[in-house]
């Protein structure tokens, strides 16, 4: 019998079928003659329990999707902060400063807690989750020296894996040495080697940013330069076109029609008084002869009639003709090549403001781009620390002086300022400072 109290401790679910090796207390039921053993400890055999509940936690875990790569998220290109969950008395966070400030100093933020020992796996997902709600933090490395597996377990239960999945920024996995495998490893963005592994994954070398800052004003110029380029073809084409080159060809053309239509029209009009002035002579030669006064009488009234009815067809004429003179001189007016250059111009000085618009933004946006990087590069410079009125010591042979133990009595020494050099010569060496520590 086992007591849910002692169940509650396994690092291992028990499953049906699984071989284990128990120690408790034999007990007598004296009533029923039965005897009953009440469990204190379980273990399997063969594997040990803490690799048994590693790969039983590892399954689990995965079939829920939490190691799914396709949620893997990539590292920022430079960190505005490093936030790092791990002790804060070990030897780790020291190499990830090191590291880190060797390459591109940026701001370290740490997140001191446990990393061993019963409870360190709630502290370590509470620093976890406490790093994730500060706004600038953009990575965060959780990291630990190497050991046992009882010495990393922390890392491989559930609170901690939970924690870094539902981390909002990416999380680098640093446990152990690089033959370690932790539950932490798999659900991480990326996993390190070392914790100094991941602090130089995770920050760039000063050199390869300036570098990267430099391809991309060149890019961007280059960018600028074929925009100007594909718009002085533009305006290269649109003055090659006929209506620019020719403006008058367009005017002969018109003229033309216009000669044509004004032909056929007076054509058309003398036709029909022809035929209508031979109507009126075939009657009168047929009423004069039978009877004269009567004849001229109706040839009278046909020759009124057949003159208001030229007169009214002389008017739709002339109505009709002025009508497509009128289209044709509204046609001519529509295709005047002036409009046309008109409107090619407005269209060229819209271009030409819209493309130094473009340009002077895109180059601002760099120069504003260019001129950031440059400050925050001036504000991590070492020439920065000297104007504040710390000096740098060097030997002869270039070498910072950065020990006691690099110099000897008599050794000449240079002194860098903010402004200038200094000359010495070690006349005293003491290993040891003994001046009060801050």
């Amino acid at each position: 019998m086992l007591f849910s109290r002692e169940a509650a401790r396994l690092k291992f679910k028990l499953e049906e079928g699984l071989a284990v090796r128990c120690r408790g207390r034999l007990t007598l039921y004296e009533a029923r003659g039965k005897f009953q053993m009440t469990l204190v400890e379980v273990e399997p055999t063969g594997a040990g329990a803490l690799a048994l509940a590693f790969e039983q936690l590892k399954q689990r875990l995965g079939a829920e999707g939490l190691f799914d790569p396709a949620r893997k998220r990539p590292l920022p290109f430079l960190p505005r902060r490093l936030g790092v969950v791990s002790s804060p008395s070990g030897a780790v966070i020291r190499d990830i400063v090191r590291v880190a400030h060797r390459r591109f100093p940026v701001p370290i933020l740490l997140a001191p807690t446990p990393v061993q020992g019963d409870g360190a796996s709630l502290q370590i997902a509470a620093a976890i989750r406490k790093l994730e709600a500060v706004p600038d933090v953009d990575v965060i490395i959780v990291a630990r020296g190497g050991g046992s597996l009882e010495d990393l377990w922390a890392f491989n239960e559930e609170p901690v894996v939970r924690a870094i999945f539902a981390c909002r920024v990416p999380v680098i996995s640093a446990v152990g040495h690089e033959t370690d495998f932790t539950i932490a490893d798999f659900v991480a963005d990326l996993r390190a080697p070392t914790p100094s592994g991941a602090a130089e994954l995770v920050v760039r070398e000063k050199l390869a940013v300036i570098a990267t800052l430099v391809d991309l004003y060149a890019r961007l110029k280059q960018a600028i330069a074929a925009e100007v380029e594909a718009r002085r073809e533009r305006v290269d084409y649109l003055l090659r076109r006929r209506v620019l080159t020719d403006p008058s060809r367009g005017l002969r053309d018109l003229h033309r029609r216009l000669d044509d239509l004004d032909g056929r029209l007076k054509q058309a009009i003398g036709a029909h008084v022809s035929t209508q002035g031979e109507r009126v002579r075939s009657l009168l030669r047929r009423r004069v002869l039978t009877e004269p006064t009567r004849a001229l009488r109706d040839l009278h009234r046909r020759l009124e009639e057949l003159r208001g009815r030229l007169r009214l067809g002389l008017r739709a004429n002339q109505r009709h003709a002025s009508h497509r003179l009128a289209l044709a001189m509204s046609a001519l007016r529509s295709r005047d090549p002036r409009a046309a250059v008109e409107s090619a111009h407005t269209l060229l000085s819209q271009l030409r403001g819209r493309l130094a618009s473009s340009a002077a933004h895109q180059a601002k946006t760099s120069r504003a781009r260019f001129a950031e990087a440059v400050g925050r590069l001036e504000s991590l410079s070492p020439l920065a620390v000297l104007s504040r009125g710390y000096g740098l010591t060097r030997l002869a042979s270039g070498e910072v002086v950065r020990s006691a133990t690099q110099v000897m009595v008599g050794d000449p020494l240079e002194i860098l300022l903010h402004r200038g050099a200094l000359g010495a010569r070690v006349t005293e060496v003491r290993e040891r400072d003994e001046r009060h520590q801050v």
